[in-house]
């Protein structure tokens, strides 16, 4: 990976631009609101100190016999009570509302990313270079609001350093110019440091995913089975640990080699502390400053150090993050799917195929070539063939994912790629190999989800849990369709939930597909995890001559496949034999050899 130029001068001022604009239209009174803040946070302190030294010198002044100094000690004793009143009361109310603002902003950015991502041209999911750029924006994300805090932060120590500095140099400018020297190495050591950390983050985008990859296997109950029987659980917490140390140790050694150029950064700053104040109190000895510049000198030396250390640590961060800002917009600026294009208002009468060929971006070899075939409204097609033979990539193809590399597929004479993706999409009833397991709400929901247009109707959903061969199960969990399908979860009541077989999450998925209620069915393996009997009932009602929805699917049971109208072979992305199950395995061709065994069986 390239490593990630340094800022420059512009890109920080854009940087900050861009995220006091998206803040300024979240929340309008937050850019005021920190500009005030920012104000508050630096002067009222350094007006504390003034007054507090002013006290102290009129005290002293009384103490030698001034008669009208105790009067003015008295008066600034107020006038520092009274700022640091207004500073107390203050902090208080900016916490409220800056934790207000981060909220507002937290999820307008949030919201904005997950928007984003949802709407992306598929073949970006496929992307490595879309996935390593998504990281990098989504840690952003996630840190915004904090980020804005950070500029005002920034900005508040900034403002402190300069006015502390003014401060000193009205009464000592040589002091103010000594410190001001004195915070330049620390502030180049803290930026090389950033930049370390920048590079180090972007350099190993895939250890940490690959990191992230092994925790979530290692925390998936489905999946701790299958790692205790073949022995992976040490083996990859191990590897976690790699991966962990891999990621880590260079940052470590990015923070070593800087420990001894640190130090000599703090022993010239607390030098030119101690040097300062042993000068003043010599001032002071020798009459030569009053008594309460010693407080004013102590309090702004350190205000001015501690001002630029602030400064210095939350310029390394925001650094970092003004530099993952750019991440952030590039990745937001990643083209949409088309939303336009001719709207369907009922499911064609005719799709076709017309010599289609695709190939996965980035790739040199094309998965399907010249395919052709036509599916005629109420027609049930069964694609059949070898793995890696297409069936699934032609099935991303008809449904509007990809476009093809070459040819088209045609609805009633209008290509699909000039058809609006969503009014398809409400064609559609579709359920893949790896089908979505909604395990944080209830069964009810899983089913309703094929439809979430209206309101649930429980008619609707009762047909379809017995199209699936799914009320039966259903009815004998715990608490119905209320049961959470996760032992992990459980309802307001306190009933916890229960882990579902793999064939009884593909009839809550089956369920969840004849819930839609769509005029066209596509089945991709849809029942490869539930028992033949109850696949034969369920293809039999799809099969059957009195459905008149267009049902097309994939699998490799010969008992699904043989009742379809038509079945197409792929073999290495190409048409090889088309027919009925009786052309086909009359033909000896393909088909036979793919259900060799089953046709044996049924001849015996």
């Amino acid at each position: 990976m390239a490593k990630k130029q340094r800022l420059s001068f512009l890109e920080y001022a854009r940087a900050i631009f861009g995220v006091a604009r998206l803040s300024f239209k979240t929340a309008p009174g937050s850019l005021v609101f920190k500009l005030v803040g920012v104000l508050f946070d630096a002067l009222l302190p350094i007006g504390i100190t003034y007054f507090a030294a002013q006290t102290t010198t009129a005290l002293a002044e009384a103490f030698g016999g001034d008669a009208t100094a105790g009067n003015r000690a008295i008066w600034f004793i107020c006038i520092a009570a009274a700022l640091g009143l207004i500073s107390t009361a203050w902090q208080s109310v900016n916490q409220y509302v800056q934790a207000l603002v981060r909220f507002k902003i937290e999820a307008r950015v949030t919201d904005m990313m997950y928007e984003h991502f949802l709407a992306l041209d598929f073949w970006q999911y496929d992307d490595k270079k879309t996935a390593d750029l998504y990281d990098r924006a989504r840690k952003f994300s996630q840190f915004y609001a904090y980020v804005f805090d950070r500029l005002g932060n920034v900005l508040s120590q900034f403002v402190t350093l300069v006015f502390s500095l003014i401060a000193l140099s009205l009464f000592m400018p040589l002091i103010s110019l000594l410190v001001l020297v004195a915070v330049l190495p620390g502030m180049y050591i803290q930026f090389k440091i950033s930049r370390a950390q920048i590079a180090h983050w972007n350099k190993n985008v895939d250890v940490r995913r690959a990191r992230s990859f092994i925790e979530w296997n290692l925390l998936e109950p489905t999946h701790i089975a299958e790692l205790r029987l073949n022995g992976l659980v040490r083996h990859l917490l191990d590897l976690r640990q790699s991966l962990r140390n891999k990621d880590e140790k260079q940052r470590l050694i990015y923070e070593r080699s800087f420990i001894g150029k640190r130090l000599v950064a703090d022993t010239i700053e607390a030098a030119t502390e101690v040097g300062t104040l042993v000068w003043v109190a010599i001032q002071i000895i020798n009459r030569a400053q009053p008594l309460g510049q010693f407080v004013y000198a102590q309090q702004m030396v350190n205000r001015a150090l501690g001002g630029a250390s602030s400064f210095i640590s939350q310029l390394s961060t925001i650094d970092e993050d003004l530099a993952n800002l750019f991440d952030y917009q590039k990745f937001m600026e990643l083209p949409r799917i088309k939303a336009g294009g001719r709207k369907l208002r009922q499911s064609p009468e005719f799709i076709e195929v017309k010599n289609v060929s695709f190939r996965y971006p980035q790739t040199q070899k094309d998965v399907l070539s010249d395919v052709s075939f036509t599916v005629r409204k109420g027609q049930h097609i069964a694609i059949v063939g070898e793995n890696g033979a297409g069936k699934s990539t032609f099935i991303k193809l008809l449904t509007g994912l990809y476009a093809p590399t070459g040819g088209s597929i045609v609805l009633d004479g209008t290509p699909l790629v000039d058809i609006n993706v969503t009014s398809w999409h409400k064609q559609l009833s579709v359920l893949h190999q790896e089908f979505q397991k909604y395990q944080f709400t209830d069964i009810e929901n899983n089913i309703y989800y094929g439809d979430v247009s209206e309101s649930l109707n429980t008619e609707r959903l009762q047909k379809s849990m017995a199209k699936a061969e799914a009320t039966q199960f259903i009815n004998k969990l715990p608490f119905k369709l209320k049961t959470y399908p996760s032992t992990w979860m459980e309802d307001d009541d306190g009933n916890k939930g229960t882990q579902l077989s793999g064939g009884q999450w593909q009839r809550v998925a089956l369920a969840r597909n004849f819930y839609r209620d769509a005029p066209i069915i596509i089945l991709d393996e849809p029942t490869s995890a539930i028992d033949a009997l109850a696949e034969a009932r369920i293809f039999n009602r799809l099969f059957a001559k009195e459905n008149k929805k267009t049902v097309i699917t994939i699998s490799h049971r010969l008992s699904t496949v043989e009742k379809a109208d038509n079945i197409i072979v792929l073999k290495d992305g190409r048409i090889v034999e088309s027919g009925t199950h009786a052309e086909l395995a009359a033909k000896k061709g393909e088909y036979h050899t793919i259900f060799k065994a089953q046709l044996e069986q049924i001849e015996m």
